[in-house]
């Protein structure tokens, strides 16, 4: 199968051609009652250029990398709407830090059509920052280059770290600016803008099925429902009440082994509203993420969050289990018994516990022996990395190679310290103690182990990445590029998508966050504007 350029492949269109759409071609910001999305265009830019660009995405979709200008960037930049797309806005509400807000939509995102992968497989090509919609409330549908730089990468390191996401394909720089306050304080400046192609099977979320439902719109709930299991769940069988309640298991299930990849990599969504919640289970909206560097069960990189902390690290499990709430309510109107619906929140609760406990087992080298004293010794890991305040990348990869040292045998305090010399971020000897009895613990569980010291080696190599994408990282990346620079984004992106190789020649972007950068604007924590 030949490559073919963006802008000559043939888009299909099932969510616009199967539900119902507002073509009114009404201008500005408003309510739509009564559709699932509008028909929009996106506006035209300045100057588009490409940026980036996902090779190993384009080669599964069929497409060619395009030129740096060209028709196919035109076209991934919203100046070129060819005969086979279909523009649209998706509509939708969500609960926002808790409380309903209402119609919301996609305010900066347009999405194009889908297009068949070379295994024949469906995915929904996305701009986001393409311009105005009904959605947009009070904005102007753009992106500014610093986060569609954060969009880019993180989108498509999350997918060779394994964990379940939406795609980016490509990063176009768009040649005007877009005026952002990004801390909220008054001081808006003019950013280079940039928009990125997203893509993923579908990009409904929770909220879609939550707007429909509190404003009684009953026909397009059940629409809607009915299209997401013809596409995206076929083999639970034909729509009906016991379907509804299938469905909602599987989509709990789903979400519960992606909240448990993000608690195993230090992952940390930073805006776990109702609607960045993906019906598929995957994860969407890259914002104010971050990964934990100094373990704290409490952080967040949401400045936004920093007065209840509601989506830190430690409160994703909970959220997501409050937000699949709030979808089994919207479902209630199918018909599907609302106490039936919670059998899918029990899959959801036990979903999470197996697998966080078996993706822990993975990355310490375990077998599942020992069923009690295992679930034991994974319980016991957050007090063992919150004492000293470990950079949990950096604790499990420098474990995967101490592991043949613990295998060998009985290990002291003086075997674990250049461990912890790595790893820690604090230095206070009391801290460090439960660390150190927890790995004592494990040193003795490891040698129940009946593999060789270097086949747990390796194996501890491949479920713990040496590289993640640390906020400082893109910082410094974003700096570069809106200079003109794009080598540290290349380099960056590079290293990403082999997260678990070693790199030798980039030891540096496996280090711990340097002391500058803890308090520098968006080399650690960051605005919902991010």
């Amino acid at each position: 199968m030949t490559p073919l350029s963006f802008d000559q492949i043939t888009l299909e269109n099932s969510f616009v051609s199967e539900l119902r759409g507002d073509a009114s071609g009404l201008a500005g910001a408003r309510q739509v009652p009564g559709y699932h999305y509008s028909h929009v265009a996106p506006t035209p830019v300045a100057d588009p250029h490409l940026l980036a660009w996902s090779d190993e995405l384009g080669d599964y979709l069929g497409l060619a990398r395009p030129a740096g200008r060209g028709p196919a960037v035109a076209a991934l930049a919203g100046n070129l709407v060819t005969g086979s797309m279909r523009p649209f806005a998706a509509r939708y509400g969500g609960h926002q830090f808790g409380n309903w807000a209402g119609q919301l939509g996609d305010g900066r995102a347009i999405g194009l059509g889908q297009v068949a992968a070379r295994d024949g497989s469906r995915w929904e090509i996305q701009l986001k920052g393409a311009g105005p919609t009904p959605y947009s409330r009070r904005a102007d549908g753009r992106a500014v280059l610093r986060s569609s730089v954060r969009e880019f990468l993180c989108s498509e390191a999350m997918h060779y770290l394994g964990v379940p996401t939406t795609r980016a394909l490509s990063l176009v720089a768009t040649g005007d600016e877009v005026v952002r306050d990004m801390f909220y304080d008054g001081n808006p400046q003019a950013e280079p803008g940039a928009i990125v192609a997203r893509v993923a099977p579908t990009f409904i979320r929770f909220g879609n099925f939550q707007l429909l439902a509190a404003l009684g719109e009953i026909d397009n709930l059940r629409a809607l429902a009915d299209y997401v299991l013809r596409h995206h769940y076929p083999e639970l069988g034909a729509p009906s009440p016991d379907t509804y309640l299938r469905w909602f298991a599987e989509v709990a299930r789903r979400t519960a082994v992606m909240v448990a990849h993000w608690m195993t990599v230090g992952f940390v969504h930073g805006v776990m509203n109702t609607d960045n919640m993906s019906i598929l289970g995957l994860t969407i909206d890259y914002g104010p993420y971050g990964w934990l560097e100094p373990y704290d069960p409490e952080w967040t990189p949401n400045t936004t969050d920093f007065g209840s902390r509601r989506y830190a690290f430690g409160q994703q499990p909970r959220v997501a289990l409050w937000n699949l709430m709030a979808l089994a309510q919207a479902l209630g109107p199918l018909g599907a018994d609302p106490q039936a619906l919670r059998a899918g929140l029990e899959v959801y609760v036990e979903t999470l516990n197996t697998t966080q406990h078996e993706l822990f087992l993975r990355k310490l080298g375990l077998t599942p022996l020992d069923p009690a004293g295992d679930r034991a010794l994974t319980e016991a890991l957050p007090a063992a990395l919150a004492g000293p305040q470990l950079d949990m990348t950096i604790f499990f990869r420098q474990l995967a190679h101490l592991a043949p040292t613990l295998l060998a045998g009985d290990p002291d305090e003086a075997t674990f310290r250049p461990l912890l010399d790595q790893a820690a971020y604090a230095q206070d000897p009391e801290q460090a103690q439960p660390t150190y009895d927890w790995l004592r613990r494990y040193a003795l569980r490891l040698r129940r182990e009946a593999a060789s010291p270097e086949a747990i080696r390796e194996q501890m190599l491949r479920a713990n990445p040496k590289y993640v994408l640390r906020n400082y990282l893109a910082q410094q990346a974003i700096t570069a590029a809106e200079s003109g620079d794009l080598t540290p984004l290349e380099t960056l992106f590079t290293v990403l998508k082999t997260p678990f190789d070693e790199h030798p020649a980039h030891e540096a972007l496996a280090a711990k966050r340097p002391d500058w950068a803890r308090d520098k604007p968006g080399s650690a924590t960051l605005s919902c504007s991010s």
